[in-house]
């Protein structure tokens, strides 16, 4: 099967979804399907000279090509959101004539607007879709015209089918992880040294943007519940929101805020930890519901304790036996579900081994397959 994986995205990229689809697009490889993955030619000031397949670790078995875009968006702050439109209508008009002249026996697609523009001259298309959309006007043509329909979440799955779409057509497939690559042998200590961390102070950490849906203030208020020998380390984000991240919190003394590290640091930075945190909001619907955090498997995969604010979404995955879960957007109560982490070791310890049980079914491999059997109808 040859599939083409298109996306108007800068690649490599700092952001998640840059993960999933390099990773997506080696499983269905190692399914036994050609890949070649579309992207636009961006400018990429952070991570320019970097290839993307060392970047992300990923085996060169698939095709990356640039399509040409006009690409405003570093104009933003003079242009507004018109240089955005103008990258975007440039990548689509010129991605969907470079598909006119190209056969393939699969258009898969996480992007809704080159998905609209190809509706009207390809039918062989699968749209993978892990929010509800804001216009789900525009959607509807998109969702109703697909083969076949991916989401997260069952939540997503349930929403949809009420607004109408086919519940035949839509399969729910969680997101994934490499499960050798963040079960790592190397000891607490040894990833400390090597990541130059403290070694006499019991780490918490999350890797996470720091968007406000994902909590990430609510664990930094959490320090000031927490004794002194216990530090919390935050990896990720953008330049301009570590910036105000860090003003905030600039008078916290037990926090570590690391900003963007590499992909390919990230088993270490989880196997130097005591324990793992996802603290999402749960006053936003992204959060509450659509979400299938990518660091919720790489946690259950490096077997440390999972603190994680208890949300719909993520129990479709978690539960009080792999993990402990906590009222969302209360400092206090996550400080106390930590402490108890921390406290009740032979508990930390049943809860890492069951979530490392429970996410083998999770790898990026068997989700394509899942994928694959469902597109042929083989579920």
């Amino acid at each position: 099967m040859k599939i083409i994986y298109i996306t108007n995205m800068r690649m490599p990229t700092e952001k998640a979804h840059g993960i999933q689809i390099m990773k997506m697009c080696e499983a269905f490889v190692k399914n036994r399907a050609e890949v070649e993955l579309i992207v636009a030619k961006r400018f990429n000031r952070l991570l320019k000279s970097i290839d993307p397949f060392i970047y992300y670790d990923v085996n060169r078995s698939f095709q990356i090509k640039k399509i040409f875009s006009l690409d405003l968006i570093p104009w933003e702050k003079v242009m507004g959101s018109l240089g955005s439109w103008i990258q975007a209508f440039s990548f689509y008009f010129l991605a969907s004539f470079y598909l006119l002249f190209k056969k393939a026996d699969l258009i898969y697609s996480r992007d809704s607007f080159s998905l609209y523009l190809l509706s009207f001259f390809k039918s062989n298309f699968v749209y993978e879709i892990h929010t509800f959309p804001k216009n789900f006007f525009l959607h509807k043509r998109i969702l109703e015209k697909a083969n076949k329909i991916i989401v997260i979440t069952e939540i997503l799955k349930n929403t949809l089918i009420k607004k109408g779409i086919q519940k035949d057509k839509i399969l729910v497939a969680p997101d994934g992880v490499d499960l050798e690559k963040f079960n790592i042998n190397i000891s607490k200590k040894e990833a400390r040294e090597k990541l130059g961390l403290p070694l006499d102070k019991k780490i918490i950490l999350t890797n996470s943007h720091l968007y406000k849906w994902k909590g990430v203030q609510v664990l930094a208020d959490a320090s000031k519940f927490l004794d002194k020998d216990i530090f919390i380390v935050f990896v990720g984000g953008t330049k301009e929101d570590l910036e105000k991240f860090r003003k905030k919190n600039k008078n916290l003394n037990n926090i570590l805020i690391l900003g963007h590290r590499p992909y390919s640091e990230m088993p270490c930075y989880l196997k130097s930890a005591d324990v793992l945190v996802i603290p999402n909001s749960g006053k936003m619907d992204i959060s509450k519901s659509w979400t299938s955090p990518l660091k919720m498997f790489e946690y259950m995969a490096s077997r440390r304790p999972v603190v994680a604010s208890d949300l719909p979404s993520l129990r479709e995955v978690l539960s009080e036996n792999n993990a402990i879960l906590v009222e969302p957007d209360n400092p206090q109560e996550l400080a106390k579900g930590i402490e108890r982490a921390l406290k009740n070791t032979d508990f930390s310890v049943r809860i890492s081994v069951q979530a490392y049980e429970d996410v083998q079914k999770y790898s990026w491999q068997k989700r394509a397959r899942n994928i694959l059997r469902f597109i042929l109808g083989n579920e």
